[in-house]
Parts: structure tokens; C-alpha cells; sequence
């Protein structure tokens, strides 16, 4: 967990795991990587509204910062993450 980053806050995702860069070779794909669950860049929380129409996480997870705020506070560091496609 990052308190001090480009966003509000982060959290980062162990992803991906051996299972998913198996899984995305064999699919011809890159599996990527630094994903991250996180609000908004610092300063601009006055955007979630707007941003909500737009992909703007290269595959993150991004919430508003208020919803990130809830979110940091009850999850433990080593909390199972699971994203469902």
C-alpha cells in the first residue's frame, strides 16, 4: 500500500501471478503488470465525476478519491485481491 504516490492513494495488486502469464502467452498477449487499485492524481479529485466515462487507468482499478479513501482504510496489507473479468 502507497500513501505517498502520483494518486491519492494506491494499492498495489500481486498480478500477475505465474498462472496469468501462462495463461496470456498462450493467448499471444502480453500479461502487463503494475496494477494497482487507486483514486485519482493528486489535485484532481474534482474530475471523478467526469472521468467516469473515460478508460484512464491503463488497466488499474481507479476510484474517485473518496471512494479510494473507504477502500484504504479497510483493506489490510496481504488482503486477497480478486478481479473478476
Amino acid at each position: 500500500m502507497r500513501a505517498n504516490s502520483r494518486r491519492i492513494k494506491a494499492i498495489h495488486i500481486s498480478y500477475p501471478n505465474s498462472n496469468d502469464v501462462t495463461a496470456a502467452r498462450a493467448r499471444g498477449l502480453d500479461a502487463g503488470g503494475l496494477i494497482m487499485i487507486h483514486g485519482q492524481k493528486t489535485g484532481l479529485g474534482w474530475l471523478a465525476p467526469l472521468l467516469q466515462h473515460f478508460n484512464w487507468t491503463d488497466g488499474c482499478v481507479g476510484l474517485s478519491n473518496a471512494d479510494m479513501e473507504v477502500v484504504w482504510r479497510a483493506v489490510d496489507v496481504g488482503t486477497p485481491i480478486r478481479i473478476d473479468p
